[in-house]
């Protein structure tokens, strides 16, 4: 159902938009995490090693899809939020035709480059053929991936929520089955993982944009929309290529720093790759509230109620926190059970990688989290170059500390210090930007 984000109480509001957005990440890491602990579980050190290494790869092609999504929704979210119903859907259909070139372009480049980037981040010869193949499976499944953030973006645009919450909690879990069933009763090894993703996401990606397609026929319009408009498209790709920018970036950047970690040899790899998991979680839940609160304030604005767009800084800052402290919690003291889940043995060097990467992250969870609630106002209003400053000063930060303090400490330890140095910096940029963006609005 479309949900008018621009009356009621906002912080009401904004809880009920976004804590079925938060479901919904919770499940979509699902697929992600149930891809590593099959990997661990029923394969091996080695394959979970190769899953995560291949991960930070199609992070990539996941920040052009994701960029796609958010210029898709801002766009819409202000159209719907300005009542202008014939150019929604014409923005609508303009970021589809865009999205689907992108998406071609992209994997021919991942059908081609693959190799190439699993030798630059000097992939282990004993992970090496794993990693190829899940990576080339993935590729193949690009189009799910991308028209399904399409989908997503539309329904939180329109102020629904529930919906992409329901789709991906029906295929997450539909994801573990399949990957145990194909690993473990079929024998497909890391080629099992891969294909129980291609096929949970497929299914999940054409019901999506079929529910998408049936709820834009009940919006009335005068007259029939254009499918395709320059000043549109601008318009989505003056948000969309910031976000693909941020996104690619920390994924480019991430790429070198699993390349510093690679050198710590497997067992380092495979701790990594299970930690990174539970952080990705975390992280990735605070960036769709930030999505969410991207839509309240592109609704509010297209609306011209200025005020409600100042109310959303405290009242999502007031949410992101009281998820932090749960996840803190769990994590300092209880990160060693939830890293055996991905693992058949006990590597000692594993557990220890995986712990001490989460002990030095999980504090500072509230200073990444202000910066994401930040950032999704600045996304929403259109602020695109004090989003990319405070970003792009987080990665450049991370990368080069990284390289450092791993040289200095000899331990990856090192690398996982440059993380809340980068995040707590870019907090404070963010945090300023946002505020002086909110004194330009009228009283």
């Amino acid at each position: 159902m479309n949900k008018d984000l621009t009356t009621g109480k906002p912080e009401t509001v904004l809880w009920q938009f976004c804590l079925p957005l938060f479901g919904s990440i919770i499940f979509q890491q699902l697929y992600n995490i149930a891809d590593s602990l099959v990997a661990g579980k029923f394969i091996g050190e080695n394959a979970l090693a190769a899953v995560g290494n291949s991960y930070e790869i199609t992070l990539i092609f996941i920040a052009f899809a994701f960029g796609c999504n958010m210029g898709c929704s801002v766009i819409v979210s202000q159209l719907f939020g300005a009542k202008e119903y014939g150019k929604l859907k014409t923005a609508v259909s303009t970021a589809c035709i865009f999205s689907a070139s992108l998406c071609a372009a992209l994997m021919f480049a991942g059908i081609l480059g693959s190799v190439p980037l699993l030798h630059w981040i000097r992939t282990p010869g004993e992970v090496f053929a794993d990693s190829r193949l899940y990576l080339d499976i993935y590729v193949w499944g690009l189009p799910f991936v991308f028209f399904y953030n399409i989908a997503t973006g539309i329904f939180s645009a329109l102020g629904d929520s529930k919906t992409p919450f329901y789709f991906l909690a029906a295929s997450s879990t539909s994801n573990i089955a399949v990957d145990i069933l194909f690993v473990k009763a079929f024998h497909m090894g890391v080629a099992g993982v891969a294909w129980a993703t291609f096929l949970c996401q497929g299914i999940s990606c054409i019901l999506a944009v079929l529910t998408v397609r049936a709820r834009l026929a009940k919006i009335p319009v005068k007259e029939k929309p254009p499918c395709f408009d320059k000043g549109i498209l601008k318009k989505i790709l003056a948000i969309a290529i910031p976000s693909i920018l941020q996104q690619s970036f920390i994924s480019a950047g991430n790429i070198m720093i699993q390349g510093v970690i690679n050198g710590f040899g497997a067992s380092v790899m495979a701790g990594y790759s299970a930690a990174v998991k539970l952080n990705n979680l975390v992280i990735t839940s605070f960036t769709t509230i930030g999505n969410g609160i991207s839509n309240f304030s592109a609704q509010n604005l297209g609306a011209h109620k200025y005020g409600r767009i100042r109310e959303c800084f405290g009242a999502g800052l007031k949410m992101v926190w009281l998820l932090c402290i749960p996840f803190c919690i769990l994590y300092i003291l209880f990160g060693r059970y939830l890293l055996l889940l991905f693992m058949e043995t006990e590597s000692a060097a594993a557990l220890l990688t995986g712990r001490q990467f989460l002990w030095i992250l999980s504090p500072f969870y509230f200073a990444v989290s202000a910066k994401l609630v930040a950032d999704g106002i600045l996304r929403g209003v259109s602020a695109m170059g004090c989003f990319m400053a405070a970003t792009f000063t987080d990665l450049i930060l991370r990368v080069i500390l990284a390289f450092l303090l791993s040289g200095w400490t000899g331990s990856a330890a090192g690398i996982w210090s440059a993380w809340p140095i980068g995040w707590c910096i870019a907090m404070a940029m963010s945090v300023f930007f946002y505020r002086r963006e909110c004194q330009k609005f009228p009283s």
